[in-house]
């Protein structure tokens, strides 16, 4: 973390040395923010959910009435937002409110189209606009346990790096705006297959006579292991995926970038592609806001262990 001196030197006209902002308050923007109060910084958010705005408040924040509240308060914000529309209306509002002299790092798996619509869009209003996506679960973001795939404007970056290091485990700077959004996709093409063969190792394992939770145990500290694995391993087992860190439905639009990623650069992708009609079953099982942990719900589906609203049979 940076010296306070040092946070003080680069901060806009109006703002607190220790201010930073969050707008969209979901799964991921919570647990940024909560991290953010327990590293010391004053912490102010906005979410059009009340109920997310009372969680900042518990968790030691200070709610704001709109987003360019946010940004009158703080000369680093972080955008955690559901969609291209939530996106565009937070960057009108800000625009429109006359803020200069602010970073923002847009941290949502959006399309790049949209971000970089955004970032011109807050340029015209002197704002910068880094596109800074995350690899982890809302559980590791609880954890403190993300990492921050940082493009776009280096100095803006290392002007940002003190509040990534209260919400992050580490930051990668991948070169100029957009990479970031593209490193995420190959990450969660990863994260779509090694969530599936998840779900298939942990039903092998229970079907051939093994304990569902001693086979997470062994396997994911061994070479067949992944950090899925040891994510959502436990959620499989415990059909905890009720608790979503990752809603399924939230994950279609994610699966859906990586499908035009795919087309757009001619790249194969026969295991990415396989999963597809997976995820597709969760969403037609009525999973869309469970964690994507219920692939393993899909799968009992497809041997007949489990029926609609009961329990998986005992072999």
């Amino acid at each position: 973390m940076a010296a306070a001196s040092e946070r003080k030197s680069t901060r806009p006209r109006g703002t607190r040395p220790d201010a930073v902002g969050v707008i969209g308050l979901g799964i991921m923007g919570s647990a940024m923010a909560a991290n953010l109060v327990k590293a010391g910084f004053e912490v102010c958010g906005y979410d059009p959910v009340a109920a997310a705005r009372k969680r900042l408040a518990r968790a030691g924040g200070t709610p704001c009435a709109s987003a360019a509240e946010v940004a009158q308060r703080c000369g680093r914000i972080v955008l955690s937002l559901p969609s291209e529309a939530a996106l565009d209306d937070v960057c009108r509002e800000l625009v429109a409110s006359g803020t200069r002299d602010r970073i923002l790092a847009e941290t949502s798996t959006l399309p790049e189209t949209a971000k970089l619509r955004a970032r011109d869009a807050l340029a015209a209003g002197k704002l910068v606009l880094l596109d800074c996506p995350l690899s982890g679960t809302g559980a590791q973001a609880v954890n403190r346990d993300l990492a921050v795939y940082a493009s776009g404007d280096a100095k803006a970056i290392a002007a940002f790096a003190p509040v990534f290091e209260g919400f992050a485990r580490v930051r990668y700077d991948v070169g100029g705006f957009g990479n970031g959004i593209r490193m995420k996709l190959v990450a969660n093409l990863l994260v779509a297959i090694h969530n599936q063969s998840t779900a298939e190792a942990i039903l092998f394992g229970a079907r051939s006579g093994l304990d569902p939770a001693q086979v997470v145990r062994v396997v994911a500290d061994g070479a067949g292991g992944s950090r899925m694995f040891q994510v959502r391993g436990p959620m499989m087992v415990e059909r905890s995926w009720d608790q979503a860190t990752m809603k399924v439905g939230i994950w279609q639009k994610d699966m859906r970038l990586i499908q035009e990623a795919l087309q757009r650069t001619d790249t194969p992708a026969p295991l990415f592609s396989a999963t597809l009609p997976i995820y597709n079953a969760a969403m037609a099982l009525g999973h869309a806001d469970d964690d994507t942990a219920a692939v393993y719900s899909v799968l009992e589906h497809m041997i007949g262990a489990v029926a609609p609203g009961k329990k998986p049979r005992r072999r």
